[in-house]
């Protein structure tokens, strides 16, 4: 119990503070193959390119404790691409989506006509067209565009930020938010739960207060002696708390696990699972609307592939193969520290599009969810075999030591016993 709670004597709290297990991201880009064909009507045909792999480092700083037994912290992460394990380099050119102009066209949709044909006007003459050719390095990290600034001054307000665009250009060299999480120093049953982030108790992204609660633990670690039900934990990525369910017991390179998975309602909308119309307003089962944290921009979550989502999704689009062997999320967790062993973490990014009455540019597309990419997260290293000297090793040595020393004490009574009488 001392060595699994947040306290700088224990020793789990310097794998707390710099985790030492090595992480990596893969990235896998969805291409356009029919890009001028999708701007006559036609369903997108996709190619899955990658992995794109980078290896995370994540490391703590601001720690602060406080008197109400919590701690304070700020996690930041790092992100390295490794040619040697990836398919591909970021100097490959890959045909998306034009995301920041067909997601503000769908933004705009419902403003006057007349700020629709200025915008119009505008993409033309910076010759910005609905699908466009970049690089790997550059969807990921950004790129200079000067439809930004073009849309600061037609729109102020509409997106958040200047500057770079990129999907990933706010993950790398940044923090998640400032957690504030139990130390299990009085309660042990409580240790790494989430107390506020950011201060807050609840966000308010949602339609409902059990939408906007912040649950569990911050993803890294969960309390110890866990039982076989479910683990909650909060993800300012998702901007939500996330439920997985318990599966089964296993072992994973000697330790034993309990396996929890990401439940069918996941991602489920209001009507066929009541308790998510708060993440409303909902299109098919399988896809999260998080338009509401992500400066209104019409993105949707789902499992890679819309594994587990509507069949329609699917049928949208070519070239999709959802797989419970490749796109299905899971944890494997050492239930007597809370300690994670092996995990899969995977999601996609959609981008709603659709033809916009008043800008050109998005020519007759028919309304379509289309996946941009998915992510895998996974741990691996030796790491693992430290973990299990230290979790299944040396305690069956001292299970196995205990019985050995009341043998020797069974004996040494025996004997005992034998010289009384002898003396006697």
């Amino acid at each position: 119990l001392q060595n699994v709670r947040i306290d700088p004597t224990s020793i789990s709290f310097g794998m707390w503070k710099d985790i030492p297990v090595p992480f990596y991201m893969s990235v896998y880009f969805f291409e356009v193959l029919n890009p001028k064909e999708v701007l006559q009507g036609a369903k997108p045909v996709l190619n899955e390119r990658g992995p794109y792999v980078y290896r995370e480092f994540r490391y703590k700083t601001n720690i602060t404790f406080h008197d109400n037994d919590t701690v304070s912290f700020l996690e930041y992460r790092q992100l390295f691409f490794q040619p040697d394990l990836s398919h591909g380099s970021e100097d490959e050119y890959i045909v998306l989506p034009n995301i920041l102009m067909m997601g503000a066209a769908v933004m705009m949709e419902n403003l006057p006509n007349f700020v629709k044909f200025l915008l119009s006007g505008a993409l033309a003459g910076m010759k910005q067209e609905a699908f466009m050719n970049r690089t790997v390095r550059d969807i990921m990290w950004g790129y200079e565009d000067p439809l930004i600034d073009t849309i600061n001054k037609l729109v102020p307000g509409l997106i958040p930020f200047k500057g770079k665009f990129g999907l990933f250009v706010q993950l790398n060299n940044s923090n998640s938010g400032l957690f504030t999480v139990n130390t299990g120093m009085k309660n042990i049953s409580r240790v790494h739960m989430v107390d506020s982030w950011n201060g807050l108790k609840k966000v308010n992204y949602w339609r409902s207060n059990e939408c906007n609660m912040i649950n569990g633990t911050s993803g890294e670690m969960w309390p110890p002696f866990m039982s076989p039900t479910s683990l909650e934990f909060y993800s300012p990525d998702a901007c939500r708390s996330l439920t997985l369910v318990y599966e089964q017991s296993g072992k994973f390179q000697g330790v034993p696990t309990y396996r929890f998975v990401a439940p069918k309602t996941l991602f489920a909308n209001g009507t066929d699972y009541p308790p998510n119309e708060g993440f409303c307003p909902c299109m098919q089962s399988g896809i999260q609307n998080v338009s509401s944290c992500r400066m209104n921009a019409p993105m949707f979550l789902s499992h890679p592939h819309f594994y587990n989502a509507d069949p329609s999704l699917v049928d949208a689009v070519e070239g999709l193969h959802p797989s419970e062997d490749q796109h299905a999320l899971f944890l494997d967790v050492h239930p007597m520290t809370g300690i994670p062993m092996n995990c899969s973490i995977k999601l996609q990014l959609n981008l709603y599009i659709k033809q916009v009455p008043g800008i050109i540019q998005t020519g007759k597309v028919k309304p379509v969810v289309l996946p941009l990419l998915w992510f895998a997260g996974s741990i691996e290293g030796s790491v693992l075999n430290q973990f299990y000297t230290n979790l299944v090793l040396i305690p069956s040595l001292l299970d196995y030591l205990q019985y050995v020393l009341l043998g020797l004490g069974v004996l040494l009574i025996i004997s005992a016993a034998v010289l009384m009488v002898t003396h006697q």
